[in-house]
């Protein structure tokens, strides 16, 4: 039943692309030479959600593939030709043929020698999962046929992942896969073989061989994922995490201070899970996250708390305190990614959510200011969706009136920053006098003066709120008058 409900999920999905498929298939045919369409295209296919980028494989030199998609395509690329591969965009889809591949790899690094394949068969049994090895043969007619020698539609309709071949072989090849098979976790919610669990486990350190941008690349669309949480929990317990993000296990060996959870890993795992759930609320509305905002929170929700194995200390009476773990996170945050060699701009946006994340707990106290609410919105910048995301996030008790309590207090500021964005440009906080008006006023040339006296109206208008021109002029003769020694009256 299930194995049915996937092959019509795929002829439905197959059918919205058929002009497509069958003007490729009707161009190969012609020149002599057979089109399937592999690998993700078709397990997508198969699970009901073909994307707009296919992925091809032929019997066709990439020569002959280039010739015939000059004739049928808008635009043809050939950036991939090293390894076989040419790119085309058609019908507004982009497109991926790559030769028939037999590959060799040295053992050493993940980089094969490019050989081409004459089969189908030779080409499938080397890719990463049998779920990935399901091939659908092309007709110009329309009449396309699946073709499933490595049995992976078994696989999908299990949702597992095992490799074509043995996977010791298959991560020998290239060890990217083992952290393929994390990121496939995330996407699809499938879990791994048995032996495939047990080569991963053994195996964890091949990973070292693989290039930082390259496990980077992976943990992004792992993150990404509908179950990103289920990914890195796989990545640690094979041992992958150790090499690649050791913060992460590292947090097993810390308790939460609240007693409620395992450890401070189970808490940060759930915390991620529970920043998806509140994303995918905002789905559809004006708030809606796009995939950068998402992945800079699912990063900081999953980082929040790596600072709690280096601030752990033990009070008097036994209890367990973290303090100032969001400082020292957010100096870890950073670190690891840029080894990871993440963007400077989403290193910077996720370490400042790691280090924002418990300015929040200050506001129960029921204590803050207009002018703490300001500089919460101006700390926080840009970021500000993600980090009241985050913040709700974060709550993990079980103590229902707590967890109650915690959501009525997000509520509330959530209340008073919209009253005061009503009321002033939260988003543009600046002094109302900028710096050539500073240094006209004081007489003074450019310098770090003018920094200064910039520095000083920006904290009185974040304590005040917005000021009148001469109340500004006033307030900033008088700080001048102050800082050279003179009576603020007399000047």
């Amino acid at each position: 039943m299930e194995r049915t409900r996937l092959l019509t999920a795929a002829w439905d999905a197959v059918r919205r692309h058929d002009r497509t498929l069958t003007t490729l298939a009707a161009a190969f045919t012609a020149r002599g030479h057979s089109l399937y369409l592999v690998g993700g295209s078709v397990r997508d296919a198969l699970l009901g959600r073909l994307s707009h980028d296919l992925d091809f494989t032929t019997d066709a030199r990439p020569d002959a593939v280039t010739a015939i998609l000059d004739d049928v395509a808008s635009t043809v690329w050939d950036t991939g030709i090293a390894f076989g591969t040419v790119s085309a965009l058609l019908d507004g889809m982009t497109v991926e043929i790559t030769t028939f591949r037999a590959d060799q790899y040295d053992g050493e690094s993940r980089n094969p020698e490019v050989t081409f394949g004459s089969s189908l068969d030779e080409d499938l049994v080397r890719r990463d999962f049998r779920c990935n090895a399901i091939a659908l043969e092309l007709d110009a007619a329309g009449d396309h046929r699946l073709r499933d020698p490595q049995n992976g539609i078994d696989d999908l309709v299990a949702g597992v992942l095992d490799t074509p071949a043995a996977p010791e072989q298959s991560f020998h090849d290239d060890p990217l896969r083992m952290l393929r098979a994390c990121r496939f976790a995330s996407q699809l919610g499938f879990t791994v073989a048995p032996r495939v669990l047990q080569a991963m486990t053994e195996m964890a350190d091949q990973i070292t061989r693989i290039t930082v941008e390259r496990d980077a690349a992976e943990l992004d669309k792992l993150m990404l994922g509908d179950q990103p949480w289920t990914g890195l929990d796989l990545m640690v317990e094979t041992g992958l995490a150790d090499h690649v993000l050791p913060e992460l296990p590292a947090l097993k060996l810390t308790q939460d201070e609240h007693h409620q959870h395992k450890d401070v890993y189970a808490h940060s795992l759930q915390v991620l899970r529970q920043a998806v759930e509140l994303e995918r609320e905002l789905t559809g509305t004006d708030r809606e996250l796009d995939d950068h905002q998402r992945l800079v929170l699912r990063w900081a929700a999953v980082l929040h708390d790596i600072g709690k194995p280096d601030t752990r200390a033990f009070t008097d009476s036994g209890a367990v305190t973290f303090h100032h773990h969001e400082v020292v996170g957010a100096r870890l945050a950073r670190r690891r990614l840029r080894t990871l060699k993440f963007p400077k701009k989403t290193i910077g946006e996720i370490g400042q959510l790691v280090f924002l994340h418990m300015r929040f707990h200050g506001y129960g106290d029921g204590a803050w200011t207009d002018s703490a609410v300001r500089r919460y919105v101006t700390d926080a910048g840009d970021l500000l969706p993600e980090l009241q995301i985050l913040v709700r996030a974060d709550c993990t008790t079980r103590n229902r009136k707590k967890a109650a309590r915690l959501r009525r207090i997000c509520d509330d500021l959530d209340a008073r920053i919209v009253d005061l964005k009503e009321k002033e440009d939260l988003a543009a906080v600046r002094p109302e006098l900028d710096g050539n008006e500073i240094m006209q006023i004081l007489g003074i040339s450019p310098g770090p003066e003018v920094g200064k006296a910039w520095a000083f109206l920006k904290e009185l208008r974040l304590d005040r709120g917005p000021m009148e021109h001469d109340e500004a002029v006033a307030e900033l003769t008088a700080w001048w008058a102050r800082e050279h020694g003179e009576d603020p009256a007399q000047s």
